[in-house]
């Protein structure tokens, strides 16, 4: 591997704003997919859902909602030949995202062991799962795409991870964990509907070999590069892709990692200083701030997604979005979609001084469909 680049504090910030896309958003979802690796996917919708609100300053023109008419279709559901990407987890994570075709294989090893080790959410079916699983194979086959409330019976799982389930969702969740069911497609109200692998990827995607260890474990810090595109590597994980990477020296921070096909952008010029300053609202896990100790090192920001943190620990707000302005992130708002009323509030906000995001309020509400 070359010497480290010694890149300036703003140089590492222009750096990330070019490489993940926000200064120069991409035509379609595809395109972003394929850069990005995978895009994280979560059901909350306070003011947008995750991936939406990651998607907005990435693709031109995006609409919301368009990553979930991408991954399944609009009015109906994609036949395995014309779905062109999937959701399924992160390996050793339980992180649903979207992903391209081509992760398929890496996902195989960690699906099947998952099916073998014990746990009440993505671990092995207890001997009452394995016997309804039979029946819900069996529906699914008869009846096509199906979620957990298709099916009658109200038996509850012995053991609970989110509170009270039925024993037909667990059973239908880890079945998805390890690979033997997929989503095909959602309702109107975002719940699952699984079907059988081979009605949702193609034959030559379900029939391709399963990687050795070490080619996945390649894959999954390759990912992690193509997600974040600057990112500190574990020393075990360095020689996996240290013929694609690059070191970068900040100033006196850390050394970090970028892949080497991005590392031209260091070179470009910074924009003009006429050139109006962006204000964007980001995701609460956009790629940008998702690693707290890479946004503390380059931006000198410490934020945290404060949706599972308790109403009074909260410091910023239940679903607080950074902003960033140009190459700075000045301070976060907190805003929540009244649906009802048609009207995007704002719960709380903290902006520097000499920093404006009513505009930004603005663009979200109207991208939303509301008033501010």
């Amino acid at each position: 591997m070359s010497a480290a680049l010694k890149v300036s504090l703003e140089a590492a910030r222009r750096f990330m704003c070019r490489a993940l896309l926000l200064d120069d958003p991409a035509p379609d979802i595809g395109t972003v997919l394929q850069h990005h690796g995978y895009i994280q996917i979560d059901p909350i919708n306070v003011t947008g859902r995750m991936h939406d609100l990651i998607l907005r300053n990435r693709v031109s023109g995006y609409r919301e909602g368009d990553f979930m008419r991408y991954l399944h279709g609009d009015q109906q559901f994609l036949s395995p030949k014309e779905r062109v990407a999937f959701e399924h987890h992160l390996p050793s994570t339980g992180i649903l995202v979207g992903f391209p075709l081509d992760a398929w294989p890496h996902l195989l090893t960690a699906n099947a062991a998952r099916s073998r080790r014990t746990g009440a959410w993505s671990g092995r079916l207890t001997p009452r799962e394995r016997e309804l699983a039979k029946f819900v194979f069996s529906e699914i086959s008869a009846r096509g795409p199906l979620r957990s409330a298709h099916f009658e019976d109200e038996r509850r799982s012995a053991r609970q991870v989110w509170g009270k389930m039925r024993l037909v969702k667990s059973t239908m969740q880890k079945l998805f964990f390890h690979g033997e069911l997929l989503i095909a497609g959602r309702t109107s109200d975002n719940h699952r509907l699984y079907d059988l692998p081979d009605r949702v990827l193609s034959k030559r995607v379900l029939g391709g070999r399963a990687p050795g260890k070490t080619e996945t474990d390649r894959w999954i810090v390759q990912t992690s590069l193509r997600q974040r595109r600057l990112v500190s590597l574990k020393k075990k994980d360095l020689p996996l892709v240290e013929d694609l990477v690059q070191a970068v020296q900040i100033d006196q921070g850390p050394v970090l990692y970028c892949l080497r096909e991005d590392a031209s952008l260091f070179d470009l010029p910074p924009p003009s200083p006429d050139t109006p300053v962006p204000i964007r609202l980001l995701a609460p896990l956009d790629p940008l701030i998702y690693d707290r100790r890479v946004t503390s090192a380059v931006w000198n920001f410490d934020y945290t997604w404060e949706v599972y943190t308790p109403p009074t620990k909260r410091v910023r707000g239940y679903y607080a979005l950074p902003i960033l302005a140009g190459i700075e992130l000045v301070g976060h708002v907190d805003p929540k979609a009244d649906r009802v009323r048609s009207k995007l509030m704002v719960v709380s906000r903290s902006v520097r001084r000499g920093h404006k995001v009513k505009d930004a309020i603005h663009s979200l509400a109207r991208w939303l469909g509301l008033k501010a």
